[in-house]
């Protein structure tokens, strides 16, 4: 594994070595940080040079899990396996659900409206989503990589039917993908390749690919990303690095008037949102019994001296799994802001 590099204005320059960036943080040539889970070092001095190798990210897309690969010619940087954000149709269904079901109530709500996105080219909430959270990734390894260019794996929706063409822009998939490839050349500049090219190269170099797509192994996805990753930068024709890290985003529940289903007593309390006790949710914190956790959510917990005391919820950043309902706001110290967790 190699440690990412940064200049003092936070530019990303030529990763190095673990051993060697040990020796620039004990001279205190460096500082370390982490960046979204991985490990960088950032110069305290100029930089002895500043030439840069052609560096490659190959994305592999797909509908549950998605593989990149940060390759040069030399070293193959990182190789990172994400899950895909597949749960937004559902949300969005829910909570047109629960606007109908208030009109129905004598419950303060707003009058239905016009559709005012009739004729208007739009991309879905759900199809958003998942293009967005890849977007994310890519400006993520491009602030921490020198990244040249972008390789995607080209995905195509059905637009043929019984010899006669659709619209290609009736399939969200075909809409979402222009967007996606319009955002990412602001970044760098990208190249595409067929489901057909990345199966013939990964044949020519004798790699073979898992059939289980949701296990976190290299073979399961990060062999196509790193398959297009050396289609561009050559220099192996085996993986030279088949570690990889595995990203799971974070959901948020978006702040609803109240929960869908009432409590004891025809209560509907609150529900959602992203701020708990003065925290954002997500973020990393450190605790003086649970350590590094990232914030859950909130609850009133009140007792005679503190009427009005609010208790914070904390996860483990590698499995997720709660670890308190009952963390003390000022007890946990803030670190940085984050949206999702490196799972082991």
């Amino acid at each position: 594994m190699f440690v990412p590099v940064v200049d003092s204005e936070n530019r990303p320059l030529m990763p190095t070595t673990p051993s060697r960036a040990k020796r620039w943080i004990k001279s205190g040539k460096a500082t370390p940080f982490f960046k979204k889970g991985v490990f960088c070092v950032r110069l305290n001095v100029e930089p002895s040079h500043r030439n840069y190798q052609p560096v490659a990210v190959g994305v592999d897309p797909g509908s549950k899990r998605e593989g990149f690969t940060v390759k040069s010619k030399s070293h193959t940087y990182l190789n990172v396996q994400t899950h895909a954000v597949d749960w937004v149709k559902d949300r969005v269904e829910v909570r047109r659900n629960m606007r109908r079901a208030r009109r129905f109530r004598n419950t303060p709500c707003r009058q239905n409206r016009a559709h005012r996105l009739v004729k208007k080219q739009r991309l879905p909430p759900s199809t958003l989503a998942r293009w967005q959270w890849k977007l994310r990734i890519c400006k993520w390894l491009a602030s921490i990589f020198p990244v040249t260019v972008f390789v995607v794996e080209d995905i195509k929706a059905k637009t043929w039917k019984n010899g006669r063409k659709w619209n290609m822009m009736f399939s969200p998939l075909e809409v979402g993908k222009q967007w996606f490839y319009t955002e990412l050349s602001q970044i760098a500049s990208y190249e595409t390749r067929s489901g057909n090219d990345t199966y013939t190269l990964r044949q020519a170099w004798g790699l073979k690919k898992s059939q289980n797509k949701l296990s976190n192994k290299f073979d399961a996805h990060c062999v196509d990303s790193w398959v297009l990753a050396n289609w561009y930068v050559g220099g192996h024709s085996v993986p030279d690095n088949t570690k990889l890290i595995e990203v799971v985003p974070l959901e948020f529940h978006r702040r609803q008037l109240h929960r869908l289903q009432h409590q004891a007593g025809h209560i509907r309390p609150r529900y959602g949102g992203t701020m708990s006790a003065g925290l954002k949710r997500g973020s990393v914190i450190k605790h003086p019994k649970y350590g590094f956790c990232y914030v859950g959510g909130w609850t009133l917990s009140p007792t005679l001296k503190e009427p009005t005391r609010k208790t914070i919820s904390l996860h483990n950043i590698n499995s997720g799994k709660r670890l308190t309902q009952n963390a003390t706001p000022a007890d946990c110290k803030f670190l940085s802001y984050n949206s999702w967790r490196i799972a082991n």
